[in-house]
Formats: C-alpha cells, sequence, structure tokens
C-alpha cells in the first residue's frame, strides 16, 4: 500500500499538473499495489482535485491537513462535500491537536465518510496520549493507523491496538519496514524493537531539520534515485547536513 500525499510534497502540486500525476501513479504501480493519493490542504484546490479524481478508480484518498484559517466544524463540512464529490470515504489526516476532536472523527466515521484515519500527533511519551486512548475508545482502532513512522509504531500497535503504520523511511529499506511490521504481529516485540532503533538515526534527523527534506535527500544521497529540486515552497537541507544525512541512509540501506 503507498500513501502518497505528506512526504510527496502533494501539498504544493499544481492543479494542472494534477490529473498527470494521477495517471503516472496509476501506470506505475503494481496491480498488486493499492495507491492513495491526496488533495488539498485548501478547500477550493481540494473540491478541483476531487473533480479530477472522478475519472480514477483509487479507492480512497488522502485528505492533508492545515490549521490555518480553518475550524473544525468548517473541517467536517469540507471534508463532508469532498467525500460526497468523489463517492467514496476519504482518509482523515490528524496531525495535530486542534485539528479535529475524537468525537468529530468519530462522527465522520460513524456517518461513513472514513475509509480510516492516519493519526500523526507526536508526543514525547507515545504511551501517554489521552487524545488518542479517547478516540479509539469512540472508533474502532482497526479504523485507525499509526501515522508517524516506526517510533512510536510499537506502542499504537500494542498498547492502542492501531491497525497498522506508516513509514517514511520505508522509502529507503522497504524489506526491514515490512519485517517489523510483521515481528509486531506475530508479538516478536525483542526483534520489532531491534528494527526500530535501526531506524532511528534516519528519524531522528528527520526530526531535527524536516521530515519531508530529509526523507528526499536521503533517497538521492544512498544512492536510491534522483530526486532533483523540491517544489517551491520547500528548499533543499544545508550543505552542512548532507553527510550526517547520506550516512544514516547508507546505514539504513545496508541494514538487514
Amino acid at each position: 500500500m503507498l500513501l502518497y500525499g505528506g512526504n510527496a510534497n502533494l501539498y504544493h502540486v499544481r492543479l494542472s499538473e494534477y490529473a498527470e500525476l494521477l495517471e503516472v501513479l496509476q501506470q506505475q504501480a503494481a496491480k498488486t499495489t493499492l495507491v492513495i493519493p491526496s488533495v488539498g490542504p485548501s478547500y477550493g484546490l481540494m473540491m478541483d482535485q476531487a473533480d479530477l479524481l472522478k475519472d480514477f478508480a483509487f479507492p480512497t484518498v488522502m485528505v492533508l491537513p492545515t490549521k490555518v484559517v480553518m475550524t473544525e466544524a468548517g473541517l467536517m463540512t469540507g471534508f463532508r462535500r469532498f467525500v460526497e464529490v468523489i463517492d467514496r470515504p476519504g482518509v482523515l489526516y490528524i496531525k495535530e491537536d486542534g485539528y479535529i476532536s475524537p468525537e468529530g472523527a468519530a462522527e465522520l466515521v460513524n456517518d461513513g465518510l472514513v475509509s480510516f484515519i492516519k493519526y500523526a500527533i507526536v508526543r514525547d511519551n507515545p504511551a501517554e496520549d489521552d487524545y488518542l486512548s479517547r478516540l479509539t475508545d469512540l472508533v474502532d482502532p482497526k479504523l485507525i493507523c499509526s501515522g508517524i513512522g516506526e517510533q512510536p509504531a510499537i506502542v499504537h500497535l500494542q498498547k492502542f491496538g492501531l491497525t497498522g503504520y506508516t513509514s517514511g523511511c520505508v522509502c529507503v529499506n522497504p524489506g526491514l519496514s515490512q519485517r517489523m511490521l510483521q515481528a509486531v504481529i506475530a508479538g516478536d516485540l525483542q526483534q520489532a524493537e531491534e528494527i526500530r532503533k535501526v531506524f532511528l538515526p534516519l528519524e531522528d534527523l528527520r526530526n531535527e531539520i524536516n521530515p519531508i527534506r530529509v526523507l528526499h535527500e536521503a533517497v538521492e544521497l544512498c544512492g536510491i534515485a534522483r530526486t532533483g529540486r523540491h517544489l517551491p515552497l520547500l528548499s533543499a537541507v544545508a550543505a552542512s547536513a548532507t553527510d550526517r544525512i547520506r550516512e544514516a541512509a547508507t546505514t539504513l540501506l545496508d541494514a538487514n
């Protein structure tokens, strides 16, 4: 399953390029791969993208979050209207406190508008999360995916019963990320913890500098593919950080 949104920087894709991008995603992915594109975060862009998505068979679409010029009630209305236009449930991406309450999220789920929730609010201690506790009381945890990579995933899956996790650094070593998921599901938490630590150096750099920018550079610096320049409004990381990113990414790529 490929969730194509935040790390891919769909925040800044031009509407005039969006349909072509969807065609590329549809053509390049294997028939056994489920691709989930993203829309937004602004309402006008999201609704124009909805008109284009009607011609594609993606089973769901993620709404990118923003806290700029919005209210919870307004978000819920916009999410509803988007889902009505594409005529399929959407992915609700909860990234910050104050974006939507657990009660608001549950209302969208109960109305059949949500395919799943990507939960990505960062906590100093992921085991202590009153919001997630409340959310899992109101929404079936099988509909909630841990959305912050490998680092909180073991706690999220074991303590809160979430259904799986998204990974950004999976772009560097997908096999290892899959092994960690399988270890958690099998209850082999020692192996899962050992794998989690392997991802930690690159994840720490993403948290220190910027998640999108560091991952973008990491894929190129460890030799996987040329990623080119960022779309504005993002820019490259400082040259002083590239050696650290290269070392962490190469170590992760070579890890077995």
